[in-house]
């Protein structure tokens, strides 16, 4: 699956013809007086980190004049975007975070709208996901977990925290089908909590686990896991011994991005304002802290190399989702 590549836009020669930037800050770079942070979702989730996290580092940087923050919980994220759509003249101020539920949410149908229905603003930042055993398995590497799997497929149940189709399982299986492997074969057992997952995971109920790679970094550092493989396109430097899928001969990649959107009709003098804000953020100390704090990859997106990235995360997990019976 496609990653992000990197980008970088530098526009503000276009954003200060239009007007859009605010009183210009000591060192001259801010941008916007202001940002109104849009969140699906309720405090102390992803959404609501990486919201607060952006802003923190905007206005700490001078970027920004000073950010706000609303959460809008419901529908799996669906309430706010519906919001968003409904009310758009009236919400150019505002960037709403979201993330890869919102291709799979869209593909299931739990509401209505996708991401083309708003206006694509930046990806900014990712978790990739990762294969995890536990500290005491025999199985060390992919090849490990496939060998155990042609040897006993039913025997080699794999989980995550997610529902069946989604995030946990789609990763499982698109890693399985890369391999060569009939995603169909896999067996997966959702759990409802990550602590759950992992204490299934040390009993040998599960003889792996799907998860999120900042979360295989936490349990890996605890000695509770073993990472066995990780869906970046190289390793990462928070984790410098696990190696990748690719290393291992499974030609996958996959991360769990965030990123923004706009209102549908946003000016585009606006749009090039906030990418360009965004774009100024992650050469200062200031998101260089939040980041590492959180345990976030950079990856930066805008535009139309945004909306190229989501339509084809968008088809690979349809396609899967099709084959494993859920769309």
């Amino acid at each position: 699956m496609s990653n992000f590549k990197l980008g970088r836009r530098a526009l503000i020669a276009a954003v200060a013809a239009f007007g859009l930037t605010g009183p210009v800050a000591a060192d001259g770079h801010q941008v916007l007086d202001s940002i109104h942070f849009l969140i699906p979702g309720g405090a102390g989730g992803g959404w609501d980190g990486t919201a607060r996290g952006t802003g923190e580092a905007l206005t700490g940087a001078g970027i920004v004049g000073k950010a706000s923050y609303e959460n809008m919980s419901g529908g799996g994220g669906g309430k706010a975007i519906g919001f968003l759509i409904e009310n758009a003249e009236s919400n150019h101020g505002t960037l709403m975070v979201n993330s890869t539920p919102i291709v799979i949410r869209s593909l299931t149908g739990v509401f209505p709208h996708n991401f083309r229905d708003l206006t694509l603003v930046s990806g900014t930042i990712g978790d990739y996901a990762a294969i995890v055993v536990g500290k005491d398995s025999p199985i060390n590497s992919m090849s490990d977990l496939l060998a155990a799997f042609d040897a006993d497929p039913s025997g080699t149940a794999v989980g995550g925290g997610s529902v069946p189709g989604g995030m946990d399982h789609l990763v499982a299986a698109m890693v399985m089908e890369a391999a060569g492997k009939d995603a169909l074969g896999v067996k997966y057992i959702p759990y409802d909590a990550g602590g759950k997952a992992m204490a299934s995971l040390l009993s040998g109920e599960i003889a792996a686990l799907s998860t999120g790679f900042s979360e295989a970094v936490d349990l890996a550092d605890a000695g509770e896991v073993k990472i066995i493989g990780v869906t970046s396109d190289e390793r990462v430097a928070a984790a410098p011994d696990a190696q990748t899928m690719i290393e291992q001969g499974i030609d996958t990649t996959f991360v769990n991005w965030r990123g923004f959107f706009g209102a549908p009709g946003m000016p585009a003098e606006q749009v090039t304002a906030y990418q360009d804000a965004l774009d100024k953020m992650y050469d200062t100390p200031e998101w260089e802290e939040v980041r590492a704090r959180n345990g976030w990859v950079n990856i930066h997106n805008s535009g139309d190399d945004f909306k190229a990235f989501l339509e084809d995360q968008e088809k690979v997990i349809g396609d899967l989702m099709k084959k494993l019976g859920f769309l």
